[in-house]
């Protein structure tokens, strides 16, 4: 049985963003575009429909670029279990409200026993200063957490 793996709005946007001139993010790019194409199929990668309504929004190319590169990625369903822990971990973590959908993806991977969640999103989801609140609240609320990682850390 493969690695399950939640695949967070980041992924798909640095999969088929324009190159970067910056250097980190053209690095962060190029990660996700080896993962994507080396090692995903070593994966059971899954989604939520917070990730399709995310990468709905913007440019309306590179939206279409976003969901062609989701399709055929099962789709996690919400629950009313995801939706308390989501409910849980924006109290717990502070979050802002343009941020909430971060603890939806967080708590429908939880929920949903993913083995890893895969963002480049290090200010609400990716940091220490999240993780360690991330893990307890789960665990508090009898889920085990997904491992939160990028994709050059699953290379």
């Amino acid at each position: 049985m493969k690695p399950s793996v939640y695949i967070e709005t980041t992924i798909p946007s640095y999969l088929v963003a324009r190159p970067s001139r910056d250097v980190v993010l053209a690095g962060h790019q190029e990660a996700t575009r080896d993962f994507w194409v080396q090692r995903r199929q070593e994966f059971d990668l899954f989604i939520s429909s917070y990730v399709i309504e995310e990468s709905r929004g913007g440019e309306a190319e590179m939206a279409a670029k976003r969901l062609e590169s989701l399709k055929g990625i099962p789709m996690l369903a919400d629950t009313p279990e995801s939706d308390a822990l989501a409910l849980r971990l924006i109290a717990r973590l502070g979050l802002p409200q343009k941020a909430e959908s971060d603890a939806y993806h967080i708590a429908i991977a939880a929920v949903h026993s993913m083995d890893f969640l895969l963002t480049w999103n290090c200010t609400h989801i990716n940091n220490l200063h999240m993780l360690r609140r991330i893990e307890e609240t789960c665990r508090e609320a009898g889920f085990v957490p997904p491992v939160i990682g990028t994709p050059d850390e699953l290379i």
